[in-house]
C-alpha cells in the first residue's frame, strides 16, 4: 500500500485529489495538511511513501517544506511530488533544486496523478522528455555558474553517458535501447550514478547533470 500525505492550502482540491487517491487498491491517502508547516510535520511523524505538496501556501511554502524534508536523512524514503497551478514555472525548478522527485499539474488527468504517485515510489522519473526540454531551456539553462557535485570525477564514461540520457528524460528501457544494454544494467548505471553524486533521485539528477555542465542544453556541447 502506497501510503500518501497531502498538503494543500485549498481544503477543496484536498477533497478532490483524496476521493481519487483513496478509490485506488493500492493508495491510501494517512494524513492531510494546510501548509508546509503541516507537511514537514507529517513526514516526521508518518514516514509516508509520497507527500503531495503544494507550491504556493501561506506560512512554510512548499519548497520550503521540500528542503526541510530532503534535508532529513531519516526521511530518504519519503518521495515528495509538487503540486502546481503554473505548469513550467520557476516555482518547478526551485522545487527540484529543493530535493522534489516530480511536479504535477492541479488539472492533469486523474490517470497521470495516480501515476506520478506510483513511480515516485518505483523511483521513475516524472518528467517526460518534451517537459525536461522546456524545464531545462527556460531555466537550468541559465544558472549563475557550473557547479561541480562531489563524486562528478568518479563516474565512469558509461556512467556519464546514462547521466546525460538521464538528463533528457530517458527511462531506464529507453536508457537501455539506446545504449544496446539490458535494462537491469541500465537501472543499475543509473543507481551508481545517483550514489556518487549524492542525488537522492532522479530529478535531482538530471537539476546536478545540467549545473555541473556535463551535460548543456539548446544544443551547446558539455565542456571535455
Amino acid at each position: 500500500m502506497i501510503r500518501v500525505v497531502l498538503v494543500d492550502d485549498q481544503a477543496l482540491i484536498r477533497s478532490g485529489i483524496r476521493a481519487l487517491l483513496d478509490a485506488e487498491d493500492d493508495v491510501e491517502v494517512v494524513a492531510e495538511g494546510a501548509d508546509g508547516h503541516d507537511g514537514a510535520r507529517l513526514a516526521r511523524e508518518l514516514r509516508p511513501d509520497v507527500v503531495l505538496m503544494d507550491v504556493q501556501m501561506p506560512g512554510l511554502d512548499g519548497i520550503a517544506a521540500t528542503r526541510e524534508i530532503a534535508a532529513d536523512d531519516d526521511l530518504a524514503g519519503v518521495h515528495v511530488v509538487m503540486l502546481t497551478n503554473y505548469g513550467i514555472d520557476e516555482y518547478v525548478f526551485s522545487a527540484l533544486r529543493a530535493g522534489a522527485c516530480g511536479f504535477v499539474v492541479k488539472d492533469t488527468e486523474p490517470a497521470d496523478l495516480l501515476e506520478a504517485v506510483r513511480a515516485a515510489v518505483r523511483g521513475d522519473a516524472l518528467l517526460s522528455p518534451a517537459i525536461t526540454r522546456r524545464l531545462i531551456s527556460e531555466f537550468v539553462a541559465r544558472p549563475p555558474d557550473a557547479i561541480a557535485p562531489d563524486g562528478l570525477d568518479l563516474l565512469t564514461p558509461r556512467e556519464r553517458e546514462v547521466v546525460a540520457l538521464v538528463a533528457h528524460g530517458l527511462s531506464n528501457d529507453e536508457i537501455a535501447a539506446r545504449m544496446v544494454l539490458s535494462p537491469l544494467t541500465a537501472k543499475t548505471h543509473v543507481s551508481r550514478a545517483m550514489t556518487k553524486l549524492g542525488a537522492r533521485d532522479r530529478a535531482q539528477l538530471v537539476v546536478l547533470a545540467y549545473e555541473s555542465g556535463l551535460v548543456t542544453p539548446r544544443g551547446t556541447r558539455a565542456p571535455s
